[in-house]
C-alpha cells in the first residue's frame, strides 16, 4: 500500500514538472502571454481564439427569448442561492454532532471526476465537459442579446478535465444595466437546470419504455463465505422472492420471515437468479446470526435470531425504477431497509440525488439483473442500454451540482455577481446620498464576507467534527 501511494505522488510530481517545462517551452518561443492566443488563468493555460463569435451573434438575435430565459434564470439562481445557503448551514450545524471517524473528506467537497470518490471518472468527465461548455455559450448568446461584445472564446486546460470560457467585455459588463448583467451571469446557471431536466426526461423515456424490474424481492449485494446463503447456492445480484412460504418485497419483509423461523429450522426459498434471469428454488438451513458476524459471540438474543447470511442493496429495483422514471411520483417503501415509505415529491428527489451515496451509480455490476430490457434498446450490443442510462444519470447529476454551485454568493460563481448587483440595489435605497464610490466600496466588503462566509460553511463541515 505504502509503495503505491508512493507511486502515486512521484506520477503527480512528474506530472506537475512536465506540465510546467511546457510552459517554460511555450513562453521562451513568445507563444505565451497575456495578449496571446496562449495565456495562463491561475495555473491553468487558456486557449482562446475570436472564432466562433459569429455563431454567438446569429444566435442572439432572438432577443426576446433569450431575455425571457436569463430572467427566468435569474428567478432560479437566486432560489437555490438561498437554499444552498439554508443548507450549507444546516450542514455546519450537524458537522459539531457527527464522530470524527463518519467525518466527510475532503476530495468529496470537489465535484470533480477521479477526485470525488462518489464521481465516477468516465461518466462524470463526459457530462462535465458537456454541463460546462453549455453553461459558457449561453453566457455567450445571452451577452449578444443584450449588446455586450464578447472578445474571445476559449478552452482552459488543467481544469478536471477540460474547462470553457466565454470572455465579455469586462467595460461593457460594468457600464450595462444590471439587469442585463444580471442576465448574462444566470443565464450559465439557466443552462445547467434546463439541461437536467432535459436529459431527466429523456432518462425517464428510456426506463418507462425499455427497462423494467425483472421480478420483486430482495436485492443482494452480498453473501456471507460459508453462511445459509452461500450453502443454498445464492450470490450477489439475486432477488430473494420469498422464505418459508413467506413472500419478501423488500428488506422488512425478510427480516419479519426470519423473526419467525429459528436457528437450525431448514426452510424452502425463492428467488430470482440475475446472472441467469431464471426462477430458482430452494432449502436453506438457517443458522444462528453470532455465528456469522464477529462481536456477536455470546449475545443470547443473536443465538436466537435466525440468519440468512446476506447483505442487501440500499434499493429494491421497484423503487430504484422508479426514482429513475419518476422520482416525484409515489414512493412504496423505497429503502430496501423498511425505513421509509413515502408520496412526498421532495423526497423522493433526494433519493434520486443521493443514489451514488447509497453505492448506486445508478445501475452497475450486479444490478443489472435486477432489469429486464425491451424494446429495440434490447438489441445494443454490449449492454449498451446501462451506458445510455448511467451516462443519463450523470448528465443529470453533474448538470443539477454544476446549477446549484454556481447559483452560491460568492466570486467567481454566477451567484457571487448577482448577489453583488442585488446588494448593491438595497445598498443605494438604504443609503441615498452615498457616492457611487461609497456603495461600490461597501458592495465589495460585502461581496467579500459572503465569499469568506461560504467558503467556512463549506471547509466547517471537514473541520468540525474534529473538534
Amino acid at each position: 500500500m505504502a509503495v503505491s501511494a508512493l507511486g502515486d505522488w512521484l506520477a503527480l510530481v512528474a506530472s506537475v514538472l512536465a506540465y510546467g517545462l511546457v510552459l517554460w517551452a511555450l513562453h521562451k518561443r513568445g507563444l505565451l502571454g497575456p495578449e496571446r492566443s496562449l495565456s495562463l488563468f491561475g495555473p491553468a493555460l487558456m486557449w482562446k481564439t475570436r472564432r466562433g463569435r459569429h455563431f454567438l451573434d446569429r444566435a442572439g438575435r432572438w432577443a426576446t427569448f433569450w431575455n425571457l430565459f436569463a430572467d427566468l434564470g435569474i428567478a432560479l439562481a437566486l432560489l437555490a442561492m438561498v437554499s444552498m445557503v439554508v443548507l450549507l448551514t444546516w450542514e455546519a450545524v450537524l458537522a459539531t454532532t457527527i464522530p470524527s471517524a463518519s467525518a466527510p473528506q475532503p476530495a468529496e467537497a470537489l465535484g470533480l471526476p477521479g477526485i470525488n470518490p462518489y464521481i465516477p471518472l468516465g461518466y462524470g468527465i463526459v457530462a462535465l465537459v458537456i454541463g460546462v461548455g453549455l453553461h459558457e455559450l449561453c453566457h455567450g448568446v445571452v451577452a449578444r442579446a443584450n449588446k455586450i461584445p464578447v472578445k474571445t472564446l476559449g478552452i482552459l486546460f488543467l481544469v478536471v478535465p477540460i474547462g470553457a470560457f466565454v470572455e465579455q467585455d469586462e467595460e461593457s459588463m460594468n457600464r450595462a444595466p444590471a439587469r442585463r448583467r444580471d442576465r448574462v451571469a444566470a443565464a450559465g446557471v439557466m443552462a445547467n437546470f434546463g439541461l437536467a431536466v432535459v436529459f431527466f426526461l429523456i432518462l425517464s423515456l428510456v426506463m418507462s419504455t425499455s427497462v423494467h424490474p425483472a421480478a420483486q424481492g430482495v436485492p443482494v449485494a452480498s453473501v456471507f463465505p460459508g453462511s445459509p446463503a452461500q450453502n443454498g447456492t445464492l450470490s450477489a445480484g439475486d432477488l430473494i422472492m420469498s422464505l418459508n412460504g413467506t413472500s419478501t418485497p423488500d428488506g422488512q419483509a425478510l427480516r419479519a420471515a426470519l423473526a419467525q423461523a429459528r436457528p437450525g429450522e431448514t426452510v424452502p426459498i425463492t428467488w430470482f437468479d440475475g446472472a441467469t434471469q431464471t426462477f430458482r428454488h430452494g432449502l436453506v438451513t438457517l443458522s444462528a446470526e453470532s455465528h456469522y458476524v464477529s462481536g456477536l459471540a455470546g449475545n443470547t438474543t443473536a443465538e436466537r435470531q435466525a440468519f440468512l447470511g446476506i447483505t442487501e442493496y440500499p434499493l429494491t429495483p421497484q423503487a430504484e425504477w422508479q426514482l429513475l422514471r419518476d422520482p416525484v411520483g409515489p414512493l412504496s417503501s423505497p429503502l430496501a431497509t423498511g425505513t421509509l415509505t413515502s408520496s412526498n415529491p421532495f423526497q423522493g428527489g433526494l433519493l434520486f440525488l443521493v443514489l451514488p451515496f447509497l453505492g448506486q451509480q445508478p445501475i452497475v455490476g450486479d444490478q443489472v439483473g435486477f432489469f429486464h430490457v425491451s424494446g429495440p434498446l434490447a438489441s445494443l450490443p454490449g449492454g449498451g442500454v446501462w451506458y445510455l442510462v448511467n451516462g443519463l444519470y450523470w448528465l443529470v447529476w453533474m448538470n443539477l451540482l454544476l446549477g446549484l454551485s454556481n447559483s452560491l454568493p460568492a466570486v467567481p460563481f454566477d451567484g457571487g455577481y448577482l448577489f453583488r448587483d442585488v446588494v448593491g440595489g438595497v445598498v443605494r435605497r438604504a443609503r441615498s446620498r452615498w457616492t457611487r464610490a461609497q456603495v461600490d466600496a461597501a458592495v465589495g466588503r460585502l461581496s467579500t464576507l459572503a465569499t469568506l462566509l461560504i467558503l467556512f460553511l463549506i471547509l466547517w463541515q471537514f473541520v468540525g467534527p474534529h473538534l
